[in-house]
């Protein structure tokens, strides 16, 4: 099992959890056939065995997420997500210019079955989703715009299919950007740069950032 470089990206540590920085390409979770088993958790546990996930980043997306030591502080950090009360800020670069300083974006999304595992926006079926942004200037490429989000919700590739049903496709996004907004960048420019939320052993307001590397 890989463990280069991981120490680096150990962003806190203590008895009770521990907040890894994850880099894009890399599953959160191992996947199906041997290929696919190197993963964040596995480079975590190799450090700290007794380390479970809480939640999930996409492969493509990287940065901040959070591990519980045990069992019962799984247990804790998991309804704390649950709700909704843990605040998670994202960084992206989207084609375009939203034309305002901030927003909201509140579409209903469901699986799109044929096409898995992409998602769409389903006004009948779709989950309640909501998504707010603040535009943080220029993005570095001609067209493009640097945002911060803040997903209320947790769909999955919320905040993908969010800004690709307003016409702001992130970067580099392979499964939902069309041209040229694929090829503009190496990476889904999208990255989870800052977590806040309880300690779940003392309670107190804790919070940990990292910068995106776009």
């Amino acid at each position: 099992m890989r463990t280069d470089g991981l120490a680096a990206r150990i962003v806190h540590a203590d008895a009770h959890c521990i907040v890894a920085d994850k880099p894009a390409g890399l599953l959160c979770v191992p996947g199906r056939g041997d290929d696919k088993q190197d993963c964040l958790s596995a480079r975590v546990q190799a450090l700290h065995p007794d380390a479970l996930i809480v939640h999930r980043l996409d492969m493509a997306t990287s940065g901040l997420c959070v591990f519980a030591r045990g069992l019962e502080m799984q247990r804790r950090l998991s309804e704390a997500f649950a709700r909704r009360e843990v605040r998670k800020v994202y960084e992206a670069i989207v084609c375009g210019d939203p034309g305002r300083d901030e927003g909201e974006i509140d579409l209903p999304l469901a699986a799109d079955w044929p096409n898995r595992p992409k998602q769409r926006v389903d006004a009948q079926q779709g989950k309640p989703s909501l998504t707010r942004w603040w535009r943080e200037g220029a993005g570095p490429l001609p067209g493009s715009t640097r945002l911060r989000l803040e997903p209320v919700t947790g769909r999955s590739h919320q905040l993908r299919v969010h800004l690709l049903a307003v016409g702001h496709p992130i970067l580099g996004d392979t499964l939902y950007a069309p041209q040229p907004g694929v090829s503009a960048a190496p990476r889904l420019l999208l990255h989870a740069r800052r977590l806040e939320l309880m300690h779940p052993a003392s309670g107190e307001a804790v919070a940990w950032h990292s910068p995106a590397p776009f």
